[in-house]
């Protein structure tokens, strides 16, 4: 085990011998570091904090810190990690309000600087949030999706899987898999390029776009859009296209106004 004399480490905590801990970590509470693990200088862990194998935290992230929430009262709530997550400069991540469910983020995902998840969050695995991303409390992200720079997703929000949400973008309604998403909450076409990284063959892509069509091509009520679709052949895509429509509390994102853009990468 290396931990630098400069390293400050709570005696409840448990940190695998193999993990490294670097100058002027503070370690504070019963955080669990697994096995490969790197602590750049500064790094925060604080709460029930537990950390898989394999993952690098930079200089001044915080994690694991109280909820942004004035109704918490200290209870020790969590914040769980899976494996290989890279937590880039000052990224801030917040623990749970609540005891039984941690904020939880699973593996291979890699958060820019300065981004910032909230309370109760629960993330998949492979996400990228670019510099300034920042998740409201009790937020979820699909697997791969990626949130550019400086975009806002309100609390309570969910982000489906293989999104993009383009730079400065901000949404306070749920956003569909696949999509495109920028300025305020409007679907801007199909991330075909994550779609084609990911392994989706070029018949499936072109299923998912006319689906697009139907659902969101211009400001068309979705209820009708919904069942036009229920009522065609459909694909496993289309199906959790549809399911992740159904299931929103919030209301999904709307499609452009007439004239205002189309389809995008």
């Amino acid at each position: 085990m290396a931990i630098h004399p400069t390293a400050v480490v709570d005696s409840q905590a448990e940190i695998d011998s193999s993990a490294q801990i670097g100058p002027y970590v503070v370690i504070d509470g019963p955080v669990v570091v697994g096995p490969g693990t790197r602590l750049h200088p500064y790094v925060h862990l604080t709460g029930n904090t537990v950390l898989g194998r394999d993952n690098v935290i930079h200089t001044g992230a915080v994690l694991g810190d109280a909820p942004q929430d004035s109704g918490y009262r200290d209870a020790p709530t969590g914040l769980r990690l899976g494996d290989r997550n890279v937590i880039r400069e000052h990224v801030e991540i917040n623990r749970a309000t609540k005891l039984e469910h941690p904020t939880t983020l699973g593996d291979d995902n890699f958060l820019l600087g300065h981004s910032h998840v909230g309370h109760d969050c629960r993330l998949g695995n492979g996400i990228i949030m670019a510099n300034g991303a920042m998740l409201g409390g009790h937020v979820s992200v699909g697997d791969r999706a990626f949130i550019s720079g400086n975009c806002v997703v309100h609390q309570f929000v969910r982000v489906g899987r293989l999104t993009m949400l383009r730079g400065q973008s901000r949404t306070s309604r749920d956003v569909p898999p696949f999509a495109v998403m920028d300025h305020t909450h409007t679907v801007r076409g199909v991330n075909r390029v994550g779609l084609r990284r990911a392994g989706f063959s070029a018949a499936q892509i072109r299923t998912v776009q006319r689906a697009f069509v139907t659902l969101f091509s211009g400001r068309r009520n979705l209820r009708l859009a919904v069942a036009e679709l229920d009522a065609a052949a459909r694909t496993e895509e289309v199906d959790e296209l549809l399911a992740f429509i159904r299931a929103s509390t919030r209301g999904v994102c709307f499609g452009p106004r007439e004239g205002s853009g189309g389809d995008a990468d």
